[in-house]
């Protein structure tokens, strides 16, 4: 059998071996009331071909953005993914999905991470990058996490323009390493002044940029007021493409960078997996989580890569550990890596100008949509729009006419009252002029 190698024989010499027998006797110290008194509610086996057809009949049931106009975005968003890339990433000396454990052979894997870093660093304009973590979300909980280490300090202000799940994710870690995470809340006032809120107790601020509801801010005022306190600024990016356009976190004084790496190289797959990308100054090099490729020479002059920082536990005392991660992301940064070196330092740009032009074309057409009326005064190539019904209801009906029309806030924020009539819009490079006016067109019906 394909998936059941093992016969009756084989299981009776096992349990032999071990000295029980049967298999009910390997669970003998778990407590009768939590084991299953009857098979759980599954369907029995079936041969190949017919948990193959039951399973395309469960993906059929997705819409899939690549078939309907689309303008999801909130943190995953869809651009061209070059075929070369899925082509070069199966090659034997790079593929691998996970971590080199024994790194030194693995040379392949450590080249492509050390690129990988230099990239991360140049594009977020900051010193030294990581060899990647999981996503961006808990990218953002590192380096809050790094931020308490290296300051000393257990309180954490979170920006309200910050991805609630972002923000979420950092309050459960912060729960747990007893960090006093300080949430402002969702703000269009633009009253939201974190360096007011400054003071000595502070570790770090937390700001994302472009926020949440796609503005685009100046923080090196922010950063000014971190290092009169001694705090750090963590600034957070959801969308890398808006690297290539907008003054690099690093350029506007950013301590510690955290970002979602899916919109180059990896598709949005109905939500992972992604990668995330840290970027700091060197100063605090000791203190990043995950690891470090650094290139060396060998014994007869050959160019070659090490890893020069690991700082995970299982490969030091766990109590020194500064992250329990246990996995890179390998894949998805090799993805990300071979797909920025195809486009370069010119495509990146052109690619990031292409995006902001088609957001600006989508705000322009829906200028004309009664009772759709755009908040935003800057943006890159995602905004909020303040409708005439709520959200939620808008884009129900905008799917049954074939358009994925964005995400309401109230998924995101679903306490916030004012989130209801809010919906966030997203343009990439894939947006056509056609499907903005099928959006508009099926939001005029749909306000009507």
């Amino acid at each position: 059998m394909r998936y059941l190698p093992l016969t009756e024989d084989d299981r009776r010499q096992m349990l032999a071996a071990i000295g029980v027998d049967s298999i009910d006797a390997l669970f003998r110290d778990v407590p009768p009331d939590a084991l299953l008194s009857r098979p759980v509610d599954l369907p029995c086996h079936a041969d190949e071909i017919t948990v193959e057809r039951a399973f395309r009949d469960y993906a059929a049931e997705n819409v899939s953005p690549a078939s309907v106009p689309s303008f999801l975005g909130a943190g995953a968003y869809r651009h061209h993914v070059p075929a070369a890339v899925d082509h070069l990433i199966q090659r034997g000396e790079f593929l691998t999905a996970y971590t080199p454990y024994q790194p030194e052979i693995a040379q392949g894997t450590l080249q492509y991470l050390y690129e990988f870093q230099t990239q991360v660093a140049l594009i977020t304009g900051m010193e030294v990058a990581n060899a990647s973590l999981y996503d961006g979300a808990t990218a953002c909980a590192e380096a809050m996490a790094m931020a308490c280490r290296l300051t000393k300090r257990k309180r954490v202000l979170l920006s309200g323009g910050l991805h609630p799940h972002w923000r979420a994710t950092a309050e459960t870690y912060a729960r747990f390493l007893a960090i006093d995470a300080v949430a402002q809340p969702p703000s269009w006032a633009g009253d939201e002044r974190p360096e007011d809120r400054l003071d000595t107790d502070t570790a770090c601020v937390i700001v994302q940029n472009p926020d949440v509801f796609g503005r685009v801010h100046n923080y090196r005022g922010l950063a000014e007021a971190c290092r009169a306190k001694g705090a750090l600024l963590v600034i957070a990016v959801a969308e890398v493409v808006s690297l290539g356009a907008l003054t690099s976190p690093g350029d506007m004084g950013a301590d510690i960078v955290a970002a979602e790496g899916q919109s180059i190289g990896n598709a949005p797959s109905f939500g992972g997996p992604t990668v995330g990308l840290l970027a700091a100054r060197e100063r605090f090099l000791r203190q990043m989580p995950g690891r470090l490729v650094g290139e060396t020479v060998d014994q007869d002059g050959r160019r070659g890569f090490v890893l020069t920082l690991s700082t995970r536990e299982q490969h030091i005392r766990r109590e020194k550990a500064t992250s329990n991660i246990c996995t890179n992301s390998g894949l998805c940064a090799l993805a990300f890596t071979i797909h920025l070196t195809m486009l370069g330092e010119t495509g990146f740009t052109r690619l990031a100008a292409v995006n902001h032009a088609r957001a600006c074309a989508l705000a322009d057409r829906l200028a004309s949509v009664s009772g759709a009326e755009l908040l935003n005064e800057t943006f890159f190539n995602e905004f909020t729009v303040r409708l005439s019904r709520p959200a939620d209801e808008v884009v129900e009906h905008l799917a049954k006419r074939g358009v994925l029309g964005g995400v309401p806030l109230t998924r995101l924020l679903p306490a916030w009252r004012e989130a209801s009539p809010l919906l966030i819009l997203a343009a990439t490079e894939l947006t056509t002029d056609a499907e903005i006016n099928a959006l508009a067109t099926a939001l005029t019906e749909v306000l009507r």
